[in-house]
């Protein structure tokens, strides 16, 4: 049975091996522009800064050198039910020097399209067991980021040679961007 969290709460990841699944729902755009959100993530050290370019994984760079993170790819319109991007994850072989695992999620060209978060709805992460999809923890943003382009869904942080999960929700404005300054 999955747990469903709320920001703030944090719960072990006890799986070496699991998918992270991450939907959304745009609103219709007032401005005419289809949205275009995309899932990236952030293997950072102790220091909270990234390892090397090649452990930012995005629809660009699809996979750490590693391969403990795998996107499965960019979905441009996040039509239909379910997991809109999906990120896989294996704990067994990720670098001894990774701490932590952000996960987030930004609207493409949210400036220029006037868009953003506040616009969209029903996004969620949740990570589940890839043999058999058992799905293992959920957190539902219920926040109403009227003026964020980008937001940490989550992240996944090791203490103590284990792995654990905090459910996040904080938005940005400055969308990728700054969480590329942030990390780097």
């Amino acid at each position: 049975m999955a747990i469903n969290l709320e920001k703030g709460q944090r719960v072990e990841v006890k799986l070496p091996k699991f998918v992270i699944g991450l939907g959304w729902d745009a609103n219709s755009s007032t401005t005419g522009e289809a949205f275009d959100l995309d899932a990236s993530v952030f293997v950072l050290g102790e220091n909270k800064k990234i390892l090397s370019d090649e452990y930012f994984i995005f629809y660009n760079n699809l996979k750490s050198p590693d391969g403990a993170v795998e996107h499965t790819g960019d979905n441009l319109t996040g039509e239909g039910e379910g997991d809109d991007e999906s990120i896989k994850v294996d704990l067994s072989c990720i670098s001894p020097n990774a701490a932590e695992i952000c996960i987030v999620v930004t609207i493409h060209n949210a400036q220029e399209r006037n868009q953003n978060f506040g616009q969209v709805h029903n996004s969620f992460i949740r990570i589940y067991n890839p043999d058999g999809g058992e799905e293992i923890l959920k957190y539902e943003l219920e926040e109403d980021f009227s003026i964020e382009t980008a937001v940490e869904f989550g992240r996944i942080y090791k203490r103590k040679d284990e792995w654990k999960f905090e459910a996040v929700g904080v938005g940005q404005k400055g969308g990728l961007e700054d969480y590329l300054n942030k990390y780097n």
